[in-house]
């Protein structure tokens, strides 16, 4: 049997031990927190004159014309703001969707006047979809809304934008639905 003075000086040794790293841990935390606060404090942000492109703008004028009173127009919407993850997934697969759009937006949202329903997202196509990452951005757009039975309207990016085509394409895209 060992004696007390032996017990005694094991349970002071793990005491110490445990007192050791429980100190060395708080001290690293603390530092890690220091240095994040540290480089958080040393960001700084600039505000973007423009909340469009020059040819985004251009085509939210011929937008509201070709829309009229007809529906409410929002711009830069996130994706993540007009849809979300099904429930039916598992919370591992529910967090890498959100992932996948949560930075990403729709050029316009366009909604019922009254109650701000989506009837249809707009996205503008410029030159730059053909590149390999955007055409993949694409195709996730794509399956995104036809999976959330959203309607997706694209058009091309153009230097001039004629209003009855813009309404045209619009309402045989929203006719279509019902």
């Amino acid at each position: 049997m060992e004696t007390m003075d032996v017990v005694l000086t094991r349970l002071d040794h793990d005491f110490t031990m445990i007192f050791i790293t429980t100190f060395l841990l708080l001290f690293f935390f603390s530092t890690l927190v220091k240095s994040i606060k540290a480089k958080q404090a040393n960001i700084t942000y600039r505000s973007v004159s423009n909340l469009f492109t020059p040819a985004e703008l251009s085509f939210y004028h011929v937008l509201k014309k070709a829309v009229s009173e007809q529906f409410e127009i929002f711009g830069k919407v996130r994706i993540a703001d007009v849809i979300q993850p099904g429930k039916h997934l598992n919370q591992k697969s529910w967090r890498i969707a959100v992932n996948r759009i949560q930075s990403k937006h729709f050029d316009y949202v366009i909604c019922d006047p009254e109650t701000l329903t989506i009837m249809a997202v707009i996205e503008l196509d410029d030159a730059n979809h053909n590149a390999e990452n955007n055409s993949n951005r694409d195709r996730l757009v794509n399956e995104i809304c036809q999976s959330a039975n959203i309607q997706l309207i694209r058009f091309d990016t153009k230097s001039a934008y004629q209003v009855g085509y813009v309404r045209e394409a619009i309402n045989d895209v929203l006719s279509s639905r019902s």
